[in-house]
């Protein structure tokens, strides 16, 4: 044991999220597109003969449920990244009400009532922040969120309002 030696990986697997060594979520990306794609390959041969809410159904059972997993990790991903997952919520999205790919797509997401990708990630991030900050979350998330402080005027705590620090609401690792 004392002359094993330990490699590096370049990326991890964990509860189905994958992690690269430099946190882009590149590979975790990729994942769900693939997935959603496949999804949406398989689906596209049976809507013809599915009412519009069961395909909306099977969209979500299949779809939107990878897009949601695990999505706070994402935020603060490149836009080309958000793209890419967005592209697979428009294709979703088009599958479902029948739309062409050349109509746009932001009528048919709001008839739909779907957030696209980065809003529904700030809307997860937001949700799970004040769950810990009003005690609805599991213990060790709640211990890592808090207000950031709110010094007397003058003070450091007051005069950098607004500027991210290890004690914001997102948490100790903010930074």
């Amino acid at each position: 044991m004392l002359n094993a030696s330990i490699h590096p990986l370049s990326r991890v697997r964990y509860l189905g999220v994958t992690i690269d060594c430099r946190l882009t979520m590149t590979d975790h990306v990729t994942a769900v597109c693939r997935t959603g794609y496949f999804w949406l390959r398989q689906l596209r041969s049976v809507a013809h003969s599915l009412t519009s809410e069961a395909a909306e159904s099977l969209v979500h059972a299949f779809i939107s449920c990878r897009l949601d997993y695990c999505n706070v990790l994402l935020y603060g991903i490149t836009d080309g990244q958000l793209q890419r997952l967005q592209s697979v919520q428009n294709a979703a999205a088009r599958l479902v009400t029948g739309t062409r790919r050349t109509d746009y797509i932001t009528p048919v997401l709001q008839s739909l009532h779907w957030l696209p990708v980065r809003q529904r990630v700030t809307f997860m991030l937001a949700t799970l922040v004040h769950k810990c900050l009003n005690g609805r979350a599991l213990g060790y998330l709640a211990d890592d969120v808090r207000l950031a402080g709110r010094g007397r005027p003058g003070s450091r705590s007051a005069d950098d309002a607004g500027h991210p620090s290890h004690d914001d609401v997102t948490g100790r690792q903010s930074i």
